[in-house]
């Protein structure tokens, strides 16, 4: 079996993730290419974009937000997610049992003796006007009668898990502050989300098994876990598994892919890329080592925005008054200090819509 070493799988990765070449893509066709974008900072999709799409317009994302293509909503990892409109009422069932659990995880003590199907069932009835709310306003309705559980874990559970739900624009609009107001999946985008198969089969999980790999892979299973925070998809695994190729990475795990998709020499040159907090492209993996060495690990959970070099993090980000300030993880050559400061300098163009191109690239540490 042939094995693929971490420069060779940081390619590939960088193919799928549109950051070897921006991508031409319509945005709604990249959203769904990628599988949705995290998205729990609202202004961060924008910057995931703009280092995917060529001539990127933010104006397009926020227009698809307004006119219900695309939505922000609870998917993956009980994480908030950007995903299309299609892609949500196909997949969200397939995740209730794991949204659920995983806010039990958090607040089972607090949620202890609470009938959670009869929860669901008068928040359903709640929310089926179709008005957006916020989490305390619903809990303020569904509160009296259940003393025991808090405010949190009772808007988290129903907001987050036992009732599909899109956060309503203005919030993730671009450069648009907003707080979070909840409103029915189904209401907003005027379809039911789809059931799942009444045949006990899993399409669902097949078709988020073969979305992934175009999206990340090759990829263990694991990593796929790691990315959906589903179970039971072995199975799903398994029903595809002749549609697809099998290599090793330098440990020895089983990687799984599609067979005609990108996998780049591994000398292709990568260009410097910006990405957002909890970008797919770390993210999106149980081993993240194809991309981030295991020292700076600890990055890519806390919300730092990072800088690819050569297709791995080699810098952190930050913008303030339209200035964008890079710190080095390490020492970069005069030429990758020169193109991380170009790239820098359109990215504080683009955020500060055209009024700044500063930035300062920091001396490497010692």
């Amino acid at each position: 079996m042939t094995v693929l070493d971490n420069r060779a799988l940081n390619r590939a990765m960088l193919a799928r993730q549109l950051l070897l070449d921006r991508a031409d893509l319509p945005v709604v066709d990249a959203v769904a290419h990628l599988c949705g974008l995290q998205a729990q900072e609202p202004q961060e999709p924008f910057v995931g974009l703009w280092s995917r799409l060529a001539a990127f317009d933010p104006t397009a994302l926020s227009d698809l937000l307004t006119r219900r293509g695309v939505v922000r909503t609870h998917l993956m990892r009980r994480t908030v997610h950007l995903v299309t409109a299609d892609d949500v009422l196909a997949w969200r069932s397939r995740h209730d049992a794991m949204l659920r659990q995983r806010v039990l995880g958090v607040y089972r003590d607090e949620l202890k003796g609470v009938d959670l199907d009869e929860l669901a069932a008068e928040a359903r009835d709640l929310m089926a006007d179709g008005e957006p709310r916020t989490a305390a306003e619903i809990v303020r309705e569904l509160a009296p009668g259940r003393p025991g559980p808090g405010p949190r874990a009772l808007g988290e559970m129903v907001v987050a898990a036992l009732v599909p739900m899109a956060q309503a624009p203005p919030r993730g609009l671009w450069r648009t502050k907003g707080g979070v107001r909840n409103v029915a999946l189904s209401s907003w985008l005027g379809r039911p989300v789809d059931p799942p198969a009444a045949d006990g089969s899993d399409p669902v999980g097949q078709a988020l098994v073969r979305r992934y790999l175009a999206a990340h892979g090759p990829a263990a299973t694991a990593d796929l876990r790691a990315w959906s925070g589903l179970t039971g998809l072995p199975g799903a695994v398994t029903a595809v598994r002749d549609e697809l190729v099998s290599f090793r990475d330098e440990r020895g795990r089983e990687l799984l892919d599609l067979p005609d998709a990108p996998r780049p020499d591994p000398d292709t040159p990568a260009p410097v890329r910006f990405l957002p907090a909890f970008d797919n492209a770390i993210l999106g993996y149980q081993d993240r080592s194809r991309i981030i060495d295991d020292a700076h690990r600890g990055l890519s959970v806390a919300g730092e925005r990072v800088v690819l070099v050569d297709g791995r993090v080699a810098a952190t980000w930050t913008v303030s008054e339209d200035v964008v300030t890079v710190d080095p993880l390490g020492a970069l050559s005069r030429a990758d200090r020169a193109a991380v400061a170009d790239q820098g300098s359109e990215l504080a163009s683009f955020l500060s819509d055209g009024d700044s191109d500063r930035v300062r690239v920091a001396a490497a540490p010692r």
